[in-house]
């Protein structure tokens, strides 16, 4: 929309603007595709439902099952342990080369002989479909939608290829050591380099030729609710080399695996899937995907193609959550939102917006002021005039209306970051403050004065007993109002940076829609209510 016709549109509204009935709706602003909601709201939530029956059946099966893969559990970590400390022996914790040898030969049989049997003792019936490929068709293995730690069997079903890990993981005891037998790329959160490092050993790794073993990645990079595949991260894609993708199933009618930020614990997982009689699982080994030239150049879109390809195979749809989005939902919990209010898919936002991970946190709790006491953690128009100050009017209801991008009469977190980068933000720069400022300072003196600021705003909101004094104190730190104190309430509250420029804009529209005779004539600002003789100047311009 052009800001003229926006512009029209407000003065539809005015009162007495004699250019249509109050209350129109103002035309939205064009919707982008690209910035509709996605096909899954909140990936990152399991809810689990049990009937009686299945309680039951948990509960029975429970006090025979329960204990008895327990103690297979422990005793095949038991006996896995020895193959696994002599496979690392006198190896350090990060390797910088690769175990081969007999080492390697016997422990990976062992362990793979093992590690099926954990997963029957468990219960799992496990279906593979498809063929490994070797590592010279295939240096890495990305498997998805990574919804549990479960998802483990896919390196015991792949061969034992090597994974991505934590630093802290190697360190627990029994666990640690054989975490350590599979050679895996151990990621350091203390470590500032740990990103660039961790791509380069897999850069490494993956293009030595089968010196290494193969490498498993979980692109998603965080567990979901298998109803979506999210933004792959580029880490496995960003080597160029071919990869094989692996999808994960877990076809049960009680879905006791998912593990995600708002469910079931660890502990309540493990007891629930010990408890079932057998729990299904399919692994399919996929095509492997070779990277054309300008893939291998551009990483993001090889993982994109990939992504596609795994969520058709799926049937699921794919949005742009990341790992991001569940610090976004941690935040919103701690502020007393409901948790997937936060949820913006980041990735989308951020890049599109040019937002980074501060400034949408930061938003996130201005957005937490204003609807901490809505219900459902969300804006209605009543929240948006009390946080503002200021009355319910046409105009007003126009710019909530602008945010509200689904018209369903609230606004939510998503629809706020966007509206600000799109509405506000754009029209917050320098120029705009200043041109907003002299418009407020009716007689040129360089401030600001609370008489001043009142008839500006009932003028440009069509409410001739417009209250602003609240408002105003807020902005001014004495009687009148400086332009740095202007400036900096305009940059902390881009909320108002339309509101501010309403009667600037149906001034310039005016003046568009007069005959081209008077258009031709110099235009002189006036930043008064009524007109002015323009045929004298102030002192102020001589000098």
């Amino acid at each position: 929309m052009s800001k003229c016709a926006e512009a029209a549109a407000v003065a539809a509204t005015v009162p007495g603007a004699g250019m249509g009935q109050a209350g129109l709706r103002p035309s939205m602003v064009p919707r982008q595709a690209s910035f509709f909601p996605p096909p899954v709201p909140n990936p990152f939530v399991q809810q689990t439902r049990m009937g009686a029956a299945s309680r039951l059946q948990i509960f029975f099966l429970g006090i025979i099952l329960l204990p008895i893969r327990v103690l297979l559990v422990a005793l095949i970590i038991l006996l896995a342990w020895p193959f696994a400390a002599i496979s690392t022996a006198c190896c350090p914790e990060k390797l910088t080369h690769p175990i081969t040898g007999w080492r390697r030969k016997i422990t990976q049989q062992v362990l793979k002989f093992l590690g099926h049997a954990m997963f029957l003792s468990m219960g799992f019936m496990v279906t593979v479909k498809g063929k490994v490929a070797s590592a010279a068709e295939a240096p890495i293995f990305v498997a998805a939608p990574h919804s549990t730690f479960f998802d483990g069997i896919a390196c015991v079903v792949a061969g034992l290829p090597s994974m991505v890990s934590r630093n802290e993981n190697a360190q627990v005891p029994l666990i640690g050591r054989l975490l350590r037998a599979v050679q895996p790329v151990l990621v350091s959160r203390v470590d500032p380099d740990s990103r660039k490092n961790t791509i380069n050993e897999i850069i490494r790794r993956a293009t030595s030729g089968g010196q290494w073993p193969q490498i498993l990645v979980f692109p998603e990079g965080t567990c979901t609710n298998r109803s979506c595949l999210i933004t792959f991260k580029p880490g496995a894609f960003i080597p160029g080399v071919p990869v094989q993708p692996i999808l994960l199933r877990y076809p049960n009618k009680l879905d006791t695996v998912t593990w995600t930020w708002q469910g079931y614990t660890f502990i309540q997982l493990c007891m629930l899937t010990f408890c079932q009689l057998f729990t299904k699982v399919e692994v399919e080994f996929m095509p492997v995907q070779v990277p054309n030239d300008e893939e291998k150049s551009d990483p993001i879109l090889f993982a994109c193609r990939v992504r596609s390809l795994m969520a058709e195979a799926l049937g699921i749809p794919v949005t742009d959550h990341t790992y991001e989005d569940c610090r976004l939902m941690i935040s919103a919990g701690q502020l007393t939102l409901p948790m997937e209010a936060g949820l913006v898919e980041f990735t989308k936002i951020s890049r599109k917006l040019k937002l980074d991970w501060d400034s949408i946190r930061k938003q996130l709790d201005e957005y937490a002021t204003i609807a901490c006491c809505s219900k459902g953690g969300r804006i209605g128009i009543d929240e948006f005039a009390e946080y503002l100050k200021l009355p319910v009017s046409d105009v007003l209801r126009q710019l909530f209306a602008l945010f509200d991008r689904n018209h369903d009469g609230s606004i939510d977190f998503r629809e706020y970051v966007i509206g600000l980068a799109v509405l506000c933000n754009p029209a917050n720069t320098e120029d705009i403050i200043q041109m907003a400022f002299k418009l407020f300072d009716v007689d040129e003196d360089g401030f600001i004065t609370e008489e001043e600021f009142s008839t500006i705003l009932q003028a440009s909101l069509g409410v001739p007993d417009l209250d602003v004094s609240g408002l105003f104190k807020e902005i001014a730190q004495g009687d009148s109002v400086s332009y740095e104190e202007f400036k900096s309430f305009a940059l902390k509250h881009p909320q108002y940076a339309k509101i501010f420029t309403t009667y600037l804009d149906l001034q310039t529209c005016h003046v568009f829609s007069l005959p081209k005779e008077a258009q031709a004539a110099p235009l002189i600002a006036s930043n008064k209510v009524s007109p002015e003789n323009h045929e004298s100047t102030s002192d102020k311009k001589d000098d």
